[in-house]
């Protein structure tokens, strides 16, 4: 299967009934916020994400509405071809077209639908789109959590772990100093040690993901994916990403997306394990994540 027929192919199953799923605040409520964790976190970890509705639902009130679809990002990038840059972030001039256009219209749609007015977000990338594309006010979930605050009883959990992580910003969030300064707040606020890399916040590097280019040419991804995964001084890297947690895993490190600490145990070196997965446990639990939220309607 080449590049282009694997972009159709997650497209396709991204904008599918049997992956997707809205439900509008519970009990008749208004729907102010509407939580969107996009694709990657979905794929990877289905129980966090619906803690992290039962979270947001706890501090903001019921005014919470769930969404699980895809935001159309990786149709914008394959029909940008070229006006790609390397690190996955799209050139300004680039204007909706062709197939992102009726596929961004149909979560325009939806959320129109439930009369959503904040939409909460996990994914850099959804977080751009959003921000670019739609009509709604976005904010990053990672921007939110030193607001409304950790759940009581995570905060402190990490105090007595032997781990100190390095911290992989994500390339398509460079810009974003509130997501930086938010990710680092959380990881404090757990009680966890962390060591910067030397290239992070505005500078970070490129996990070997971004950009589409593992479709491309994987051992180029490949090589990128073990640079960067070298470069930690600890070991142990935290993201906030799910693709990055992948790759920085696949690049030799252990990884963990930084929501298995905060829904997690006090996390040590003897929990380091494998959590990468194939493509078909990956579409698994992203039903699984639909059930998640279809069983909190």
């Amino acid at each position: 299967m080449n590049a282009k027929d694997a972009i159709k192919m997650h497209q396709i199953l991204g904008f599918s009934k049997i992956f997707n799923t809205v439900n509008p605040a519970p009990k008749g409520n208004k729907n102010k916020y509407v939580f969107f964790p996009g694709c990657s976190l979905p794929s990877y970890n289905p129980a966090v994400v619906g803690k992290v509705l039962d979270h947001l639902q706890e501090r903001l009130g019921m005014e919470v509405g769930s969404m699980l679809k895809c935001c159309g990002k990786p149709t914008l990038k394959m029909e940008a071809g070229s006006s790609i840059t390397c690190c996955g972030k799209l050139n300004q001039s680039i204007d909706k077209k062709g197939k992102f256009t009726d596929r961004f219209s149909q979560v325009e749609k939806e959320l129109d639908n439930i009369g959503a007015e904040i939409i909460i977000v996990t994914c850099q990338s959804c977080l751009e789109i959003f921000e670019r594309h739609g009509k709604r006010k976005v904010i990053s979930l990672w921007e939110l959590l030193p607001e409304i605050g950790l759940p009581k009883d995570k905060v402190g959990i990490g105090e007595g772990s032997d781990v100190i992580f390095n911290i992989h910003d994500s390339c398509s969030g460079r810009d974003k100093k509130n997501v930086h300064e938010g990710i680092r707040w959380i990881l404090k606020e757990l009680g966890y040690k962390t060591e910067e890399l030397r290239k992070s916040r505005e500078n970070t590097m490129c996990c070997g993901l971004s950009g589409l280019a593992v479709h491309g040419n994987y051992d180029i991804s490949k090589k990128i994916m073990k640079k960067r995964a070298g470069e930690s001084t600890t070991g142990h890297m935290i993201s906030y990403c799910a693709a990055c947690r992948e790759s920085m895993e696949t690049g030799g490190v252990d990884s963990l997306h930084i929501l298995d600490l905060v829904f997690g145990d006090t996390y040590k070196k003897d929990g380091t394990e494998n959590r990468n997965m194939g493509i078909l446990k990956q579409w698994d639990n992203r039903f699984k994540s639909k059930i998640e939220f279809d069983k909190r309607k």
